[in-house]
């Protein structure tokens, strides 16, 4: 990639690209499928089974001829679910139950709140078609088909698709593995007492708990002083076995901003400073490592920019990673702008709540959307965007990215 000019502030989509610049996926591992859930498949995984493995009745109900229809049948058989009934005798009906199989001979199924019951027989409506309330063979899977394809997140649905077709282990992608770092003096664990000028250290639960919704594994948490030999020291050290290295501050101009300097001086630098708001003090390179580079990501310190810098570069890197093209880009919708604001030579992504109305999604910004203001996040279905040198009126078409969830 070519190198950036000093002054020259980046766009997401130079961050991106820089970002996922030959990244390929991770290798693979076998799981049982218990321990699956969150990952992303590695391959395609092919139906065994086809599902429903047989003709089944939708409902409760009497199994018959639809040529049979308006007439009273003497009731034949009682059909239960994981039975095997017999063929369906000529001018007869069956008794049967949700999911029970349907007898050969019978082509539909009627509810048993509309037939007529007497004894042993019963009296079916004038007008029935074939193929009612019958759930043919195959209709949701067919054998041999894709039954969920490589780089399928394996969320709570795909499990229960596994697990139909008889599926007790399962090839994932390995989880990335990531290190981070919370950078400067005054940035301290909860738990300690506050010393003058310190402040509790929020971006690291904020970011681990994130990072792992994407799927990565957090491994390494470390805090980095304020000295530039330390920084360098610890930036080697965490690259040697992470496939990702993230820190938090230490990426501005600042007389103790060494992040940026240090990364120079071990690896490579392709992005610095982008031309957003929040996180314009952003730093991409790479970092030498055991096997090849390993990818960093510098995310300035204010919690805002760091949880707006997640969703936008460390959610993509992660799917890259994982070969999961559904993390590829947010979720995006258009909603209305119960808001006005205007904006300079910066795009700005605006912290919002999302309200469904009759008359479609609305936007409503939180007032305050300063860097340091967290408390914008914590209600924030969407990220708002607004590009560069704009002015958005209440009523405005918007662009919003969706965020909920992490």
């Amino acid at each position: 990639m070519a190198e950036q000019s000093s002054d020259a502030l980046g766009t997401v989509e130079q961050a991106l690209s820089a970002l996922l610049e030959d990244v390929s996926p991770l290798e693979s591992e076998t799981l049982p499928l218990a321990q699956a859930g969150g990952r992303v498949l590695a391959g395609d995984q092919m139906a065994r089974l086809d599902v429903p493995a047989f003709d089944n009745s939708a409902m409760d109900g009497y199994a018959l001829r639809a040529a049979d229809a308006g007439q009273w049948l003497p009731v034949s058989q009682r059909v239960a679910a994981g039975s095997a009934p017999e063929p369906l005798e000529p001018g007869t009906c069956a008794r049967l139950f949700t999911g029970a199989p349907v007898p050969s001979g019978a082509d539909c199924v009627v509810m048993q709140e509309r037939v007529e019951r007497e004894g042993e027989r019963a009296r079916f409506p004038a007008e029935l078609t074939a193929g009612d309330s019958i759930r043919r063979r195959g209709r949701d899977v067919a054998s041999g088909s894709v039954l969920l394809a490589a780089g399928t997140w394996l969320d709570a649905a795909a499990l229960g698709h596994l697990a139909g077709q008889g599926v007790v282990e399962v090839e994932v992608r390995r989880r990335p593995r990531v290190a981070l770092l919370s950078t400067g003096d005054e940035v301290i664990d909860p738990g300690t007492p506050l010393g003058p000028g310190q402040l509790y250290n929020t971006n690291r639960p904020m970011l681990t708990r994130l990072l792992e919704s994407f799927g990565a594994e957090v491994g390494r948490c470390v805090s980095v002083p304020d000295d530039f030999d330390e920084t360098r020291a610890i930036l080697g050290e965490v690259a040697f076995d992470a496939d990702v290295v993230i820190s938090t501050g230490g990426v501005s101009v600042g007389e103790e901003d060494h992040v940026k300097h240090a990364l120079e001086s071990l690896g490579r630098l392709d992005l610095w400073r982008l031309a957003i708001r929040p996180g314009k003090p952003l730093a991409l390179g790479r970092l030498p490592a055991r096997h090849g580079d390993t990818r960093f990501i510098g995310l300035p310190g204010n919690p805002v920019s760091s949880f707006v810098g997640a969703w936008l570069f460390l959610r993509p890197l992660m799917g890259a990673l994982s070969g999961c093209p559904t993390l590829d880009a947010l979720p995006a919708i258009t909603a209305t702008a119960d808001f006005a604001t205007r904006t300079g030579p910066r795009s700005h992504y605006m912290r919002a709540a999302l309200a469904f109305t009759p008359e479609g999604p609305v936007a409503t910004a939180f007032a305050d959307q300063n860097s340091g203001v967290l408390s914008s996040c914590v209600g924030a279905d969407v990220l708002v965007v607004v590009p560069a040198n704009t002015a958005v009126a209440k009523g405005d078409a918007v662009t919003c990215l969706w965020i909920k969830g992490g």
